[in-house]
């Protein structure tokens, strides 16, 4: 019986494990407001810092939320590895059903949390939040404490290269997914042709 690896399903579970550890410390979009920093946002999946005149905000709730993110794609990386050393296994298809998909939805999750983020801050404020590029923003009288004129500060919104890596692992579990048509075929019909054989 040989046991024929998925080089495909190899890379993307190798390269899920290193997505994590790249997002850990570094951020998939970052926003900085004025120069020097005002505030900074650095958000991933599995990290987000808020800062605000240098001293760091934690939220107890994305830290749940990032460290269960952490948690899945790390089970998505691992359980692709083992589908990729046993492709052909009855088992394999539930492996990568579970697998190739954690990457893809991290993706997809993180852009519409972006969207929908920088559209709520926008409704709350007032203010319109860019997505990427840099411009000025007016922050309104009535929040500056004590009044007076408003402020217009620099900012600069721009996605980092762990984002684009992230669609890069995606693409892999894609393929991944779409390459195990054809395992089956090579890995089940010796089999098939002996059990004929024997009959």
């Amino acid at each position: 019986m040989e046991n024929k690896i998925n080089i495909i399903a190899l890379i993307a579970g190798i390269s899920t494990l290193l997505l994590i550890a790249i997002s850990v410390f570094v951020p998939w979009w970052r926003f900085t407001v004025g120069n020097p920093a005002i505030a900074q946002v650095n958000f991933s999946p599995v990290n987000f810092n808020l800062a605000l005149f240098g001293s760091p905000i934690t939220i107890p709730l994305i830290f749940a939320m990032n460290l269960a993110c952490i948690l899945t794609l790390a089970s998505g990386g691992i359980v692709l590895l083992i589908y990729s050393i046993r492709p052909n296994k009855p088992y394999s298809q539930r492996l990568l059903g579970f697998g190739y998909k954690k990457p893809l939805i991290a993706v997809m999750l993180f852009v519409i949390e972006l969207i929908a983020l920088t559209i709520l801050a926008g409704t709350v404020s007032g203010i319109a939040f860019p997505l990427m590029g840099s411009g000025t923003l007016q922050i309104p009288q009535q929040m500056i404490p004590g009044g007076g004129v408003s402020v217009i500060v620099n900012v600069i919104a721009a996605f980092e290269w762990p984002f684009y890596f992230a669609i890069l692992v995606a693409g892999f579990c894609v393929a991944t997914r779409l390459y195990h048509r054809k395992i089956p075929l090579t890995a089940t019909e010796p089999s098939i042709t002996k059990a004929t054989i024997t009959n």
